[in-house]
């Protein structure tokens, strides 16, 4: 983004903690939301003279992830120790992979108001997470819940491609939508399973060099990260503007305020001592291993839109909205395998069956445990509209009434007396006697008052209970509107 002369670059770390079962280095539990310093055991409380053991599911999640990324796979990486002390660090160092990551060199496809950007990615590496600090929950006093330490992290580092907060958000929702089509990451910010750093700096518009880097944590939400983003950008470029001089830190993000602090002095890599892990031999991945990863990847989200408007014929907003999460699209197209016509299902996933999950909060952990209603019982729901048997507001009111039943909505239709009035006799007498009731309101649009049509359409139908086809509603409203 070029403001005022001024260019922004940004480039973003994630770290994705894996949906493995045991963690990378030993075999206790990975799930979140145990009781405090349950799932621990010597190997990750850094006990003296324990040896890690690596978890091989933790490697072929590295390799799909990579794949997905069009990432090259390294034949041979190799672990280094990152050496800092603090208290959630019982070891006094943290196994990652430095010099030798097992994947390098990606990219990702954005979209960004509708056009495409690509955005270079320098490496995907495997590391080891630390325990948590919980303050100010004891008194005075700091506790440690090491947990969540030796849970399973993949780190996935951008090259400094992007350019405006759009261009991060839309890198961060695409990359988090990958993962979870993968099925390695459950994507969710606030329990902190997908966590974004942001490097910004500025430059004047036209420079070669980059400006000073600032580092950003302690982000929970896309939309913080976009906030913090923009904020950095306001406050980077005033002070550049201003001959002020920018300093390399690390900003934590105060979303009470939101502002950014300064928290430390930025490290750099020979501040953290890396040197090769010597209790892991070098890794070695055989092209075989590759290739069957590779054959097992799913339809990934772009290859996914891109098919949803060839062969089902949505708008390319539609097939992105359905796509962004697998779950979402697999209820689309098993709607459409059960009878539904494409369109019109894609209409009701996205407003009315999206507008549900999110109201009631069947929406945990980012996955949809509880759907509103079946992807069948939609798919008949949508089909009896589109045959004229039930209007769209009469399909609205169903809901709630199939939801945990498993019944046929063509069913609960007749059994209640929903069927759509579509006799023009009934409603012809129906739309006369609604002008006869409204003198004004049929004045006033005569008059040119186009938008008092749509009251007379409610009367009508307040009048037959709903149940009246609205379509024909005002089609007679209109020719008996336009009578002397």
């Amino acid at each position: 983004m070029t403001t005022n002369g001024i260019e922004t670059v940004i480039g973003l770390e994630v770290h994705a903690e894996l949906l493995t079962h045991a963690k990378i280095f030993c075999s206790c539990s990975a799930a979140f939301g145990g009781p405090p310093n349950t799932d621990v055991c010597p190997v990750c409380l850094g006990m003296p003279g324990v040896l890690p053991v690596l978890n091989r599911r933790v490697v072929e999640f590295a390799i799909r992830a990579g794949l997905a990324t069009h990432c090259t796979i390294a034949p041979v990486s190799r672990f280094a120790r990152k050496n800092y002390f603090y208290p959630d660090l019982p070891k006094g160092y943290q196994i990652s992979m430095y010099e030798a990551p097992i994947c390098t060199a990606g990219w990702l496809d954005v979209l960004v108001d509708g056009e495409p950007k690509r955005i270079g990615l320098t490496r995907i590496h495997m590391e080891e997470d630390t325990g948590k600090n919980i303050h100010d929950a004891h008194g005075d006093a700091s506790l440690v819940d090491f947990n969540r330490s030796c849970v399973p992290l993949l780190e996935i580092v951008s090259e400094p491609d992007m350019r405006t907060v759009a261009e991060a958000g839309a890198y961060l929702r695409t990359l988090r939508s990958i993962l979870q089509y993968l099925e390695i990451c459950d994507g969710n910010m606030e329990e902190g399973s997908f966590r974004c750093d942001a490097n910004v700096s500025v430059r004047p518009a036209g420079a070669t060099t980059f400006g000073t880097k600032v580092e950003v944590k302690n982000m929970n939400s896309f939309r913080a990260v976009e906030k913090a983003i923009a904020y950095e950008i306001a406050r980077q470029s005033d002070a550049l503007q201003h001959g002020e001089r920018l300093v390399q830190e690390t900003r934590l993000w105060d979303a009470d305020r939101e502002e950014t602090r300064s928290m430390r002095k930025k490290e750099y890599a020979d501040d953290y001592r890396y040197f090769p892990e010597p209790d892991l031999l070098p890794l070695v991945i055989e092209q075989k291993w590759v290739d069957e990863v590779r054959a097992s990847l799913p339809e990934l989200p772009a290859a996914r839109r891109e098919r949803f408007v060839r062969e089902h014929g949505l708008s390319a907003y539609d097939a992105d909205v359905l796509t962004q999460r697998k779950d979402v699209a697999d209820y689309f197209e098993a709607g459409v395998a059960a009878g539904a016509p494409a369109k019109e299902m894609a209409n009701w996933v996205t407003t009315e069956i999206l507008r549900l999950v999110r109201d009631e909060k069947l929406d945990r952990a980012l996955v949809i445990q509880e759907w509103p209603i079946t992807a069948a019982q939609l798919a008949r729901l949508v089909t009896l509209v589109q045959q004229g048997t039930i209007n769209r507001n009469t399909a609205k009111a169903l809901l709630p009434k199939l939801r945990g039943t498993g019944r046929d909505p063509a069913e609960l239709v007749q059994a209640e007396g929903l069927a759509q009035v579509s006799d023009r006799g009934a409603l012809e007498q129906a739309v006369a006697d609604v002008i006869a009731k409204h003198p004004a309101q049929v004045e006033q649009f005569r008059g040119g008052k186009e938008q008092v049509l749509g009251f007379l359409v409610g009367q009508v139908m307040k009048a037959s209970r709903g149940k009246a086809n609205p379509q024909l509603v005002q089609e007679l409203l209109r020719a008996q509107l336009a009578k002397a």
